[in-house]
């Protein structure tokens, strides 16, 4: 159960419900983590600039490779509400998050995210190489910024135990109810294929 109450749109003050009002237009919901956001207009807009760098990381990776990324970085902090969203949007478009076929870009960038979430102190330079292999210096610093908000968001989600949205919830991990940080270990294993955490 949540710690915090999530507001009801029409009790949010005036720059919170301006935000969660442009979240209902542009994705025709307003979720429990921005309605839990929405005590905060400030924490709301900084965890929402998640979007303009999601669309940047789009432009040159691509909705599958941001999506498994994203994905990825989720299952390793054990978030249930953002793991999930990510599953929806893989099983929506006919994969099984659990048996993905990656080529050797998405896997560098999968890898990469699982890494920024165990320890971002402990990126390697084989894996950063990796990257630079496909990526420029400002693609590089636009995926590890939108790694970062995803961790930020991953964060608030555990920390105040926001909870599940309804519409995600046929698409939960059956084990999920049990999650532990063995479990999202074993997700992160599957998604990377190779067992490199």
């Amino acid at each position: 159960m949540s710690r915090i109450a999530p507001v009801e749109v029409r009790d949010a003050g005036p720059e919170a419900r301006a935000e969660l009002d442009r979240q209902l237009a542009a994705h025709g919901r307003v979720t429990n983590m921005k309605r839990t956001l929405a005590h905060s207009a400030t924490a709301l807009h900084a965890l929402m600039t998640w979007y303009p760098l999601r669309d940047r990381v789009v432009e040159f990776l691509g909705e599958r490779a941001t999506t498994l990324y994203a994905h990825a970085i989720s299952a390793r902090t054990d978030c249930l509400i953002c793991s999930t969203f990510f599953r929806r949007i893989l099983i929506d478009s006919g994969e099984d998050p659990d048996t993905l076929v990656l080529d050797e870009r998405e896997q560098a960038v999968v890898d990469y995210g699982v890494q920024l979430a165990r320890d971002a102190n402990a990126v390697s330079d084989a894996l950063y190489s990796r990257l630079e292999a496909f990526l420029t210096a400002t693609q590089i610093v636009d995926l590890t910024a939108f790694g970062a908000l995803m961790l930020a968001t991953n964060v608030f989600n555990n920390a105040l135990r926001v909870d599940l949205d309804e519409y995600l919830l046929p698409y939960r991990r059956p084990e999920a109810g049990a999650t532990t940080a063995t479990t999202a270990t074993t997700a992160v294993r599957r998604v990377s294929g190779d067992g490199q955490i």
